[in-house]
């Protein structure tokens, strides 16, 4: 039976029907507080708190202390939010699928019921991370794509087989549908949702951080690290410290062939130095208004990338439309209109109707063509300074950004044994790609109209450029194909390759192997440009040192130039059968844009399409035949192996160990990725996690990717720190200056060069406790907790640094790592710490609370010493618990086992 605390348990009309909701305006009444001033993401979680409480992990005085919220506060109170649901994509579900069942092993081996290890919301896992582009360029790319993808993750699909006969709230979108945000915003997404009578809003967390992509709907949701969603799927509601909401308001109008991803890229540049890490983002003003909610979900895509918790924008008119146009029931767009009006939330607000912690204005008419890189989302380029910039780049040393090189090798030809002559700046991979921008109509139609200009001026993108286009869903090549513009994409080689992540995630496939011998003999920095979301190093392809993120049309443009040396305001693209072709011959005006739009919203399109998820999956799906039972029964795989995480597990957690005399595992500096920690990509033959792989049988050719491997510990904790980017400031730098790249440490005492992993064992194996050293945004990128998992089972006690971002510090936390902050002007080099020393962590012996000062004492060979301020960044009571359990598994675990 619903409570009704507050006397807040209302009727609403939803037309002709009544329904039943926790009314926010009521609340603001019984409590006298101005529930109308709050910004509108902060009351929905308010309305989930209110909805959930139950007097032992929600009360009363939460819901009092959210109410209560000032723009202007200290943050100490933490939030118990019970999400609507959860989602999944396959690199996070697979490995959260094995934790699953590992917890189950665990139950079943101490005489518990299972089945007592059971999600008890709605989990969506969409298969879209695994697929490569091993073809390219031609009409069956999408077909060939599909079965080498089969062929190669048979197991790991076997597994997620039988995670759907063996818990009953778990789902699968098979491969071949989409991209996890897209298949979200388009078909999962159900606006309001309805138990016991009761309406409330959808709520989310998501394995993946472009989870945010949903608040262009307004849904409040967000991603987490898997260890977190399993939490949250088992019942443990998702505990956040009370944010500070940072209003932007949003004036005029984008000019004349501007793109929403130049706006999200000028967004993203600006929000970063703002510093909007763990805040939310709202977006408010007549521009925000203006936005169609596809713009609005590209913005709320990258708020990872600009460091927020969400980027959120409120339902209004444009919400509904889009609820009508993608298929949504006559049923559920009445009652997500009538929810959001019942609760007074419906409509954008004007910045000053809401009481924000800061309110920062963007005029949209000051946003101009760009693209960002080579190294970071947050490095905006005008277009017009994209030439200047890679050549200054270029000779630049790589802590100012750059690649170290002499300025007079920068248009020096090369020669591949293929005879393709190669420089500096060349594009090798140009991709349409990723959920920012394949789900937005307006950029992926511009692309279309931009190659049948090109096409129709006898213009032609080179034969060795990779390219490739990959929709996160299939309406968009409906859509294409109806406006008759696919077939232009397909004569420049952007033939349809695959329905997923592919190049964003680093599932570029290879490039020819001449271009990688040419590259490593003469260290060239050539490009790869893609309409994705992140660059960082490494990610894209091992050896493209340039990664540069656009929206397609100008991704078409550039594959078209060949090269970043080009500047495409003052120079022609490129050559037509006419002669030069300028950018402004090609690009698409905003009538023409208009124009196609009609195709791309057909409510019949989108229910058919995903109608088959159910229907029709596949005979690629069909065939993969999974295990049957409620406990898994671990045979042998390189794919899937049972996690150690529940090993000699016990009812009563063991103390955590006080860190003594421990060693420097490695010395990182500013902006270290969870690319850089543990990868995705592709696995090198002679990386510890390949010899691993050599050594159980497993050929080259099928090593697939670290991301593939992620169900299985022995490969990702040999993966982790081996980014070939890396850069351990342990090791010497060469005599030019630049840095040593790649996964290796010195091992103290006597300095003896080995991988991070030889030297992590040989630390364990001695007994030895290990930390980590970095510095400013520490774990920023992707949300993967095996960058948490495989730094735990490295040995790694803790990790101290000059900034966390938001979900990897969580992370660690959740793994049981000490996530440790300097404070003050103190880093590694003001303290001069270069990982020969030893160091003891104090403070923590007499009990720890949130957010503590520790004591970190450095003990050089000389016999020097120094204590030294930290900031324990564990950040609320529930994490001070989770830690003490060894990590939030096992404390869940515990909690299931208690009941």
């Amino acid at each position: 039976m619903p409570h009704n605390t507050f006397d807040t348990l209302k009727d609403f009309k939803i037309g002709k029907k009544t329904g039943q909701f926790y009314s926010l305006p009521a609340l603001g009444e019984a409590l006298g507080v101005a529930v109308e001033r709050l910004p509108v993401s902060i009351r929905i979680v308010l309305e989930a708190v209110l909805r959930n409480c139950d007097g032992k992990k929600v009360t009363e005085d939460h819901i009092r202390e959210l109410a209560a919220w000032k723009p202007n506060a200290p943050r100490e109170d933490e939030i118990p939010f019970v999400v609507a649901r959860v989602v999944l994509q396959d690199f996070t579900g697979v490995p959260l699928l094995a934790d699953l069942a590992a917890m189950r092993t665990v139950a079943a081996k101490q005489g518990k019921n299972a089945k007592s290890i059971e999600p008890l919301v709605p989990v969506d896992l969409v298969v879209d991370h695994s697929v490569m582009i091993d073809e390219y360029g031609k009409p069956k790319a999408l077909d060939l794509n599909m079965k080498i993808e089969f062929t190669r993750n048979q197991e790991r699909y076997k597994f997620l087989k039988w995670g759907m006969q063996a818990f009953d709230t778990f789902g699968v979108v098979p491969p071949g549908f989409g991209i996890v945000h897209q298949v979200n915003l388009e078909y999962l997404a159900r606006g309001v949702f309805k138990r016991d009578k009761v309406y409330y809003p959808d709520s989310l967390v998501g394995t993946d951080s472009h989870t945010t992509m949903i608040n262009g709907i307004g849904v409040v949701g967000w991603g987490v690290g898997g260890i977190e969603a399993e939490a949250g799927m088992l019942g443990q509601p998702v505990y956040i410290l009370t944010p500070d909401v940072v209003g932007v308001e949003l004036k005029g109008q984008l000019r004349e062939g501007v793109t929403a991803t130049d706006l999200v890229l000028t967004i993203t540049e600006l929000l970063r130095k703002e510093k909007v890490v763990g805040k939310f983002v709202e977006f408010c003003g007549e521009g925000t208004t203006s936005l169609s909610v596809t713009d609005r979900a590209t913005i709320g895509n990258m708020a990872p990338e600009y460091g927020a918790t969400m980027g959120f924008f409120p339902v209004d008119d444009r919400t509904i439309e889009f609820f009508k146009g993608t298929g949504r029931t006559k049923d559920e767009v009445e009652a997500l209109e009538a929810y959001f009006r019942a609760q007074n939330m419906y409509g954008v607000p004007a910045a000053a109707d809401i009481d924000f912690t800061k309110l920062i204005t963007l005029d949209l008419s000051t946003v101009t063509p760009s693209l960002a890189g080579p190294k970071r989302p947050q490095d905006r380029i005008e277009l017009g300074n994209v030439k200047n910039t890679f050549a200054d780049l270029f000779s630049k040393s790589a802590a100012e950004n750059g690649f170290s090189q002499p300025a007079d090798k920068l248009d020096q030809v090369f020669k591949a044994d293929n005879g393709v002559e190669l420089q500096n700046g060349d594009i090798l991979i140009a991709a349409i790609t990723s959920c920012t921008n394949t789900s937005n109509p307006s950029v992926m139609l511009a692309a279309g109209l931009l190659a049948k200009k090109a096409v129709e001026r006898g213009m032609k993108v080179r034969k060795h450029i990779k390219t490739s286009l990959a929709p996160g869903s299939r309406v968009v090549t409906e859509y294409l194909e109806r406006a008759g513009l696919l077939p232009y994409l397909e004569k420049l080689g952007f033939s349809v390759a695959a329905y997923g992540c592919t190049t964003c995630i680093g599932n570029a496939g290879d490039i020819a192997p001449e271009f990688n011998e040419l590259i490593y003999l003469n260290n060239l920095v050539c490009a790869a440009v893609l309409s994705g979301n992140r660059n960082f190093e490494a990610r894209i392809h091992p050896n493209i040192k340039a990664n540069f993120l656009a929206s397609p049309p100008l991704v078409l443009a550039y594959a078209l130039a060949g090269t970043m040396k080009r500047d495409l305001m003052t120079e022609p693209v490129g050559k037509g059968k006419d002669g030069d072709v300028w950018l402004g011959d090609i690009w698409p005006t905003s009538d023409e844009i208009n124009e196609v739009m009609k195709y791309a919203m057909d409510p019949a399109v989108f229910r058919a399409n995903y109608a088959q998820v159910k229907e029709n999956p596949g005979k690629l799906w069909e065939k993969i035949k999974g295990g049957e039972g409620d406990v898994y029964e671990w045979p042998d795989s390189t794919y899937i192996a049972e996690p150690p995480f529940f090993d000699n597990f016990e009812m009563e957690p063991a103390p955590m160990p006080a860190v003594k005399n421990a060693r420097a595992l490695g010395v990182f500096g500013d902006s270290i990725t969870t690319d850089h920690i543990s990868p995705a990509g592709s696995i090198k033959d002679t990386s510890p996690a390949g010899k691993y792989l050599i050594a159980n049988g497993v050929l080259k050719p099928d090593f697939n990717s670290y991301g593939a491997r992620r169900g299985n510990h022995e490969v990702m904790m040999r993966g982790t720190f081996a980014n070939v980017r890396i850069k351990n400031l342990m090791i010497p730098p060469n005599a030019d200056g630049s840095r040593v790249e790649g996964g290796i440490t010195r091992f103290q005492p006597g300095g003896e060069e080995m991988s991070i992993y030889d030297a992590a064992m040989k630390y364990i194996s001695e007994g030895t406790q290990t930390v980590i050293f970095g510095g400013e945004e520490y774990g920023t990128g992707s949300s993967r907790d095996w960058a948490a998992k495989g730094t735990q089972l490295l040995g790694v006690k803790a990790v101290i640094v000059r900034s966390f971002e938001r979900i990897h510090r969580s992370n660690l936390v959740g793994m049981g790592v000490l996530p440790l902050q300097f404070k003050g002007e103190d880093s590694v080099q003001s303290l001069g710490i270069t990982g020969e020393e030893t160091y003891d962590i104090s403070g923590l012996e007499n009990g720890i609370r949130p957010q503590m000062d520790v004591t970190l004492t450095v003990r050089w060979a000389d016999g020097r010493t120094r204590d030294v301020p930290l900031l324990l960044r564990i950040d609320t009571p529930i994490e001070v618990d989770y830690y003490n359990h060894g990590g939030i598994l096992p404390f869940v675990l515990r909690q299931l086992m208690a009941a």
